[in-house]
């Protein structure tokens, strides 16, 4: 079934203002706290509709609930495990650390999905996600431990396992994962982008360039 986006989010919207403002657990005060979440969240959501799809199918989303319920307990579970990780190693600085930068390619492909999961990643203490390569679809993570890649990689993994059923990618999780990279701590150097379609070098300056490079070398000899 599907009904109107809007209305929907705004409801999404409510209940994430009743966590927010962590009302009593009575009924009343919680009552109080989803009412004005809707008195300010339905607004919200009709000023922007534009934005998304204008319809949203509730069977979809119901279908993807147990994978997002999965995605925010290992989530949880992995922030616990790195907090720990890391506060052992303030706690012991004489811990050998090897910084490393891991590229990691993904087969979720979806804008929301990739910046869900590079987020996640940035979210949870010892790693940062540097970049995504748009033209390999794959995100540049920054550890403070490259030792273990498979540490690194596994959470990663999980995630996009659960990922892929959340935003109804057209990979699946059966399907095999590629291969990671590893590089040195200081790469990428610059942010890679793809170019805009038509948009390249102007006619002739690469020329004028090389031209110059030459009338200059003559000059020289003479």
């Amino acid at each position: 079934m599907k009904v109107r986006r809007w209305p929907a989010t705004g409801v999404v919207f409510a209940v994430i203002w009743v966590f927010v403002t962590g009302p009593a657990l009575a009924p009343v005060p919680l009552l109080r706290a989803a009412v004005a979440g809707l008195a300010v969240g339905l607004p919200v959501a009709y000023v922007f509709r534009r934005l998304y799809a204008p319809t949203v199918d509730l069977a979809r989303v119901a279908g993807a609930t147990p994978a997002l319920a999965r995605y925010v307990l290992t989530f949880v579970r992995q922030i616990i495990v790195a907090n720990l990780d890391v506060a052992y190693r303030v706690l012991a600085p004489g811990m050998r650390l090897e910084p490393q930068v891991v590229f990691v390619p993904l087969r979720v492909e979806t804008a929301l999905g990739v910046t869900t999961i590079a987020n996640s990643i940035t979210i949870t203490p010892g790693t940062v996600t540097l970049d995504h390569d748009p033209e390999e679809n794959g995100l540049y993570v920054h550890t403070i431990d490259g030792r273990d890649i498979d540490a690194l990689v596994d959470p990663i993994r999980e995630w996009e396992d659960y990922a892929l059923a959340i935003f109804d990618e057209d990979a699946d999780p059966a399907d095999p994962t590629p291969a990671v990279r590893v590089h040195p701590s200081d790469y990428p150097p610059e942010p890679k982008t793809i170019p805009e379609p038509g948009v390249g070098e102007a006619p002739g300056v690469g020329g004028g360039a090389d031209s110059g490079a030459e009338t200059g070398g003559d000059g020289d000899g003479g």
